[in-house]
């Protein structure tokens, strides 16, 4: 089987190649390829049919986005470029090649005014640039694959809150600025779920890949993928910084020093949602449907892994 990679660099990217090239999800011969913007400009469409034509994947992942939540305030064409139209042209590649293809979508998608869990089926309504070009994506993608006729084509869209892993995220950011400062503000009205890159990716292999190395026949669809539980950033800012000190990281900022503050405290360029929480029955049921594990780990249980992780390796 061939796998084809887009956004190596980006903190899902990275998560994918620390797993698939520790063949944690296959047997047998492999050809693994991993694309970054050197490799290939997603806001050019021809570079990318080059790369899937050259390389002939019968899966391929989607991990990359314009991620500029502010900046494509000003940069509407560029985000897209990457958010719509770049996975439009690998959903049509996929559909004409009987390829499986995985994409990665946001709770930017809805425009936060619920006050439930978000199911797949209620109606998008993005706020910001951002959140339209993802929304355009999912759109783009589900009509290439309505037009399908080869049965082995399929799709998933995984949308996921609040993503952390090997790069630059709200976690590391706080946990530098505690070291720095003596207080914080972070806002407390704003909720979703914090998702790790590396269960996400892994996840997102188990629907997809069977303990043989095969392509599983999974439903195609839109699946919310994030993990139980739910916070406010401020919650989430508390909580690391609590799990860096009982792992011996020096805190100036931590407890009552980081107060809690309501969003219109701290105005961006771009509108975010005020509530992101998303339901994941869906994914649950796809993975117990085809005899997987469906229950997932509590968010703050895996911010604490990655946290003792950071201090392991002195990145904090």
């Amino acid at each position: 089987m061939k796998i084809l990679v887009f956004g190596k660099d980006g903190q899902l990217g990275r998560a994918f190649k620390k797993l698939l090239d520790a063949a944690l999800f296959f047997t047998g011969d492999h050809d693994i390829r991993y694309v970054g913007r050197a490799e290939c400009d997603l806001s050019h469409s021809l570079e990318i049919e080059v790369a899937l034509n050259a390389f002939q994947p019968d899966l391929i992942i989607n991990a990359a986005a314009y991620t500029a939540v502010d900046k494509a305030e000003q940069e509407s064409d560029l985000a897209f470029a990457i958010n719509a139209t770049a996975p439009a042209v690998m959903a049509r590649y996929a559909v004409n090649h009987g390829a499986t293809f995985l994409h990665y979508s946001t709770d930017y998608v809805f425009d936060g005014s619920g006050v439930d869990f978000y199911s797949e089926n209620q109606p998008v309504n993005p706020l910001g640039v951002y959140g339209k070009s993802k929304a355009a994506g999912e759109l783009a993608i589900e009509e290439a694959f309505d037009h399908a006729d080869n049965f082995k084509a399929r799709y998933a869209i995984f949308r996921a809150s609040w993503v952390y892993g090997m790069g630059s995220n709200f976690i590391r950011t706080i946990l530098r600025l505690a070291k720095e400062r003596e207080e914080l503000r972070v806002i407390n009205d704003q909720f979703g779920v914090p998702t790790d890159a590396t269960w996400l990716a892994k996840m997102s292999l188990t629907l997809c890949i069977d303990e043989q190395g095969r392509l599983r026949d999974f439903p195609s669809g839109i699946y919310h993928a994030v993990p139980a539980g739910e916070t406010s950033w401020h919650g989430l800012a508390h909580w690391a910084t609590q799990v860096a000190i009982e792992v011996g990281v020096a805190m100036k900022a931590s407890g009552k020093a980081i107060s809690p503050i309501p969003a219109t405290e701290y105005p961006l360029p771009a509108p975010r949602p005020m509530n992101s929480r998303m339901s994941t029955l869906k994914l649950q049921k796809a993975l117990k449907d085809l005899g997987l594990v469906s229950k997932f780990p509590e968010w703050d249980a895996l911010v604490r892994s990655y946290v003792t992780d950071l201090a392991k390796n002195k990145l904090i």
